[in-house]
């Protein structure tokens, strides 16, 4: 018997992280753009500070894109880990529900899977497969 714990799990984590960095993303793009539109024209920010500013936008910019890959990664290793519970025996933490997985949908909650008898079970903490 296996104890399923986090099937799925780390995805939605890090989805909401990257919805949390995209939204910190935006902000830094907000702050940078109308810091240039209040720069005064006969006194220019220091072509240093400026450039300074350009590398981390750049590096921002590389970060956000580094954790979407993750994130696909991570789900596309989600959903292989779920395939192979298709066909074990699902029991729920208090035992009232149990049944052999027929298919695994990976969701912001976790690993939802769909017993034979039609009913869903969430692949969390206490949920067992053998």
């Amino acid at each position: 018997m296996v104890s399923v714990s986090n099937v799925g799990q780390a995805a939605a984590a890090s989805t909401k992280q990257a919805s949390k960095t995209t939204l910190d993303y935006e902000a830094f793009l907000k702050l940078f753009v109308e810091q240039l539109k209040h720069q005064d024209p006969t006194a220019p920010m220091d072509a240093a500070q400026s450039l300074a500013q350009l590398a981390t936008f750049s590096q921002v910019e590389q970060s956000v894109a580094t954790n979407k890959k993750l994130d696909s990664l991570l789900s596309a290793h989600s959903l292989s880990q779920a395939n192979g519970l298709i066909g074990r025996t699902a029991t729920s933490a208090d035992g009232q529900v149990s049944g052999a997985i027929v298919s695994v949908r990976v969701t912001d909650e976790g690993a939802l899977a769909t017993l034979g008898s039609g009913e869903t079970l969430l692949l969390g903490g206490g949920v067992s497969i053998s």
